[in-house]
């Protein structure tokens, strides 16, 4: 039987939630995703929202008189909604709303989350513990084999994977997953009537089948998919997961805009090194290089990293990072050393030490990975 937060269709009102309405706050020029959640917050209902006065919604946080205006002189199409409504049960899809208890809590958290996803499938609880794998459409012979090891690793430890469906890595990413009777999800930059690569709708299919996972999007049905939607579809990669992992990219691939939300998240980016003379692992060796990511070489890497929000699902004992051996000088340094920037010249001042002293043995404790250098010589703690 389907949760009632599943259990949508053309009447469906929950704690004061019309999806009807958010449906029509959404198709409104200028209400965005951030307005909607802000305007029902404020008002605990959809309904009050669309009969307040515009004197009391431009009250509300990023609200303006044109927006206020657009509100309350806008009809509501209630064709359009039910259109919206019989090609979402053609698919056998459901609806969520920010306020549905099966949302995705991680996502719920970010900076601008969807109002609406539609859904074919089901996420579950264990869905929270997920990781997202992305990378190029023409991965190298090293990037297909690196994307399947560790899709099949995280699988194997019940860890649900985030990808989006593309040719390529997320393809790879997806298929190893099911084939080791992992949990996936598919975020798509198109509706999900509206599978793209068209090759890869029985893959979508498998994916929303038989708990497999879920194939979802914030676009309402029958949106085709276009660059244009890419990024905004790259902050749901991300935001639903714990951590993002880039398998294989250029510099200016798509993997690296998933990578840059998943920094603006404040979420775990990981990145798996690749050859230098490899023009597909430019990206991910810079991510690495300027220490926005974390080199792993493995999944137990990202186990370590992620233990304490692992915790419930994995082993008691996990494999303990490796200690690197420090000298007295990097000893000295890494002990004044927190997760706050500090300049080199408070290091030298607090070490007592030589600023030369401290570039030089600085430099020694990046490299084991002890430090991260910032901008303007500036040092933390990793």
């Amino acid at each position: 039987m389907r949760s009632p937060a599943e259990r949508t269709g053309p009447g469906s009102v929950q704690n004061g939630i019309d999806i009807r309405d958010l449906i029509h706050l959404r198709s409104i020029p200028g209400i965005s995703d951030r307005k909607t959640i802000a305007l029902v917050d404020h008002f605990r209902s959809t309904d009050a929202v669309l009969a307040a006065d515009p004197r009391a919604l431009i009250k509300v946080r990023g609200i303006r008189e044109p927006d206020a205006s657009a509100i309350r002189h806008t009809a509501r199409d209630d064709r359009a909604i039910d259109t919206q409504f019989s090609l979402l049960n053609k698919v056998n899809g459901s609806l969520l709303s920010y306020w549905d208890a099966v949302y995705p809590e991680q996502l719920r958290n970010i900076y601008d989350p969807p109002v609406l996803l539609f859904l074919r499938g089901a996420l579950t609880p264990a869905d929270r513990y997920s990781i997202a794998m992305v990378g190029t459409r023409h991965p190298t012979p090293y990037g297909r084999a690196a994307a399947e090891t560790f899709a099949r690793e995280l699988a194997r430890r019940s860890i649900t994977v985030v990808s989006g469906l593309a040719r390529g890595v997320d393809t790879i990413v997806h298929r190893t997953t099911l084939q080791h009777q992992g949990r996936t999800v598919a975020v798509l930059g198109g509706s999900i009537d509206r599978i793209y690569p068209g090759e890869n709708i029985p893959l979508a299919d498998r994916i929303a089948d038989a708990g497999n996972g879920a194939v979802l999007s914030e676009l309402f049905m029958s949106t085709p998919s276009h660059p244009a939607f890419f990024p905004r579809r790259n902050r749901i990669i991300s935001g639903m997961s714990l951590g993002t992992l880039i398998v294989e990219s250029d510099e200016d691939g798509g993997a690296m805009i998933t990578a840059t939300t998943a920094l603006d998240q404040n979420r775990e980016l990981f990145s798996i090194p690749g050859s230098i003379m490899e023009r597909k692992s430019a990206g991910t060796n810079k991510l690495i290089k300027s220490g926005q990511a974390k080199l792993v070489q493995s999944v137990d890497d990202i186990l370590v990293e992620l233990e304490h929000a692992l915790r419930p699902i994995l082993p008691s004992r996990l494999p303990a990072a490796a200690q690197p051996q420090l000298n007295v000088f990097e000893q000295k340094i890494a002990e004044q050393l927190s997760s706050e920037p500090q300049h080199v010249d408070l290091i030298a001042e607090r070490t007592q030490l030589a600023v030369s002293d401290v570039l030089v043995n600085l430099l020694g404790l990046e490299f084991k990975g002890v430090v991260r250098q910032m901008a303007g010589k500036m040092f933390l703690r990793v």
